[in-house]
């Protein structure tokens, strides 16, 4: 579809064994007039982690952020591991133990991409067999991919089979600069699907891709803050951001509901 080059060798993709899953009970609705709105739900997100890491990783970079349960706690979040066992170790920055994952391959410039069908192919059945879900989070390679989904969705090339990615979270991703795929995802832009973004001041992989993929969401809601490539802490200030955030997806979601 993106015109891929194959300079690595094709692995082949491991069985879908999901890493962590919160899962929740909703409330029950009880003897409510069929013209009441339904109960509120905690919005369901699919968790995509970093290159060479894993679901489970990702996990741990939350909680060892210390992100709080008043924000964890308001989302149903799904952490999988990407298709492909990593080709390579993790940078160094990761001190968290194998197995590794990789959601696609690419050159040391980031602007050619291997087995990207396969991986969008496969994130599409994730959101089959363990979705619905209402969002995207994405960290690093992930944030990458929950940047450009939204797009590609928009414009038929990537989970036609799915209902819309009503919101994102990225966190130390950025623009692609794969051309092909940048065409494709962003050509519909600015896209009108909440958007919340996390750049670190010194994030010296993605930083400045970072801010470009600012410009293809209407409004996006930017947290800077002072680390580098890492899912950073949240201090008073960034936690309502947040905070924020998830309530305009609720309300988002609680009026989409009433229409039902």
């Amino acid at each position: 579809m993106f015109g891929q080059i194959n300079p690595f060798q094709n692995p082949k993709p491991n069985k879908f064994q999901p890493v962590h899953k919160i899962h929740i009970t909703l409330p029950s609705n009880g003897n409510k007039a069929p013209h009441r709105s339904p109960p509120s739900r905690r919005p369901r997100v699919l968790c995509l982690h970093g290159f060479r890491c894993s679901g489970e990783i990702l996990n741990r970079q939350l909680a060892d952020a210390e992100w709080p349960e008043s924000i964890l706690g308001r989302l149903d979040l799904f952490f999988p591991d990407a298709p492909f066992p990593a080709q390579g170790l993790p940078s160094a920055r990761i001190i968290y133990g194998s197995p590794y994952y990789e959601w696609f391959q690419t050159n040391e410039d980031l602007t050619k991409y291997t087995n990207f069908d396969e991986c969008l192919a496969y994130i599409e059945d994730l959101a089959i067999n363990h979705g619905p879900f209402d969002g995207l989070m994405g960290m690093s390679q992930g944030g990458v991919l929950t940047g450009l989904l939204p797009g590609l969705q928009k414009n038929g090339l990537a989970m036609t089979r799915v209902a819309e990615v009503k919101f994102i979270i990225v966190i130390a991703g950025g623009r692609s600069r794969n051309p092909s795929v940048a065409n494709q995802a962003y050509s519909s832009s600015p896209l009108h699907c909440p958007s919340l973004h996390f750049i670190g001041e010194h994030d010296e992989l993605v930083g400045a891709d970072g801010l470009a993929l600012l410009g293809s969401y209407v409004d996006p809601v930017v947290i800077l803050h002072p680390g580098g490539h890492e899912v950073p802490k949240l201090d008073e200030k960034a936690e309502k951001q947040v905070s924020e955030f998830i309530d305009k997806v609720q309300n988002m979601l609680n009026f989409q509901a009433s229409k039902l």
